[in-house]
């Protein structure tokens, strides 16, 4: 092993002698021109990923948002069927919680929003995603049929 000067800087280099016929005793120079083109390629990267990123945060969270509401009416719904309860009638959130097995509270849009549980026979709702029919045709899907009883 040998002992050479970077070119550039005076610092002194461990070189292997004939590993492969280059010399990568460029040193610190070689560093200082390749960095401005490593810098660059990173910032590309990142200009390209970080949209992707956003919008599938943003996918997720609405369909989290949706699957919450579906959640809260499959609850209204089997209360619906047990109390005979007709459509516009108030839903406790106590006979929700029974049914959910935890305070419907605790059931949050993870964007931040708020649900309205709304009256029965009526699709819950969330303060930025609006009620289930709406937040389902947003993303393309059609919501499920109402079941013939």
């Amino acid at each position: 092993m040998a002992t050479l000067k970077c070119p550039s800087c005076g610092a002194p280099i461990n070189v292997v002698e004939k590993k492969t016929g280059l010399w990568w005793g460029l040193g610190c120079l070689a560093f200082a021109l390749a960095l401005p083109f490593i810098v660059a390629v990173a910032g590309i990267l990142a200009a390209i990923a970080v949209p992707s990123f956003l919008k599938a945060r943003d996918a997720s969270q609405h369909s989290a948002c949706v699957a919450n509401m579906k959640l809260l009416a499959d609850a209204k719904a089997k209360i619906l069927v047990e109390k005979e309860c007709q459509p516009g009638d108030v839903i406790p959130a106590a006979d929700l919680s029974l049914v959910l097995g935890r305070p419907v509270d605790s059931i949050t849009c993870p964007k931040g929003g708020h649900y309205a549980l709304k009256t029965a026979g009526q699709d819950p709702a969330c303060s930025l995603h609006g009620s289930l029919t709406d937040a389902l045709e947003s993303r393309g899907r059609r919501p499920d049929p109402p079941v013939e009883r």
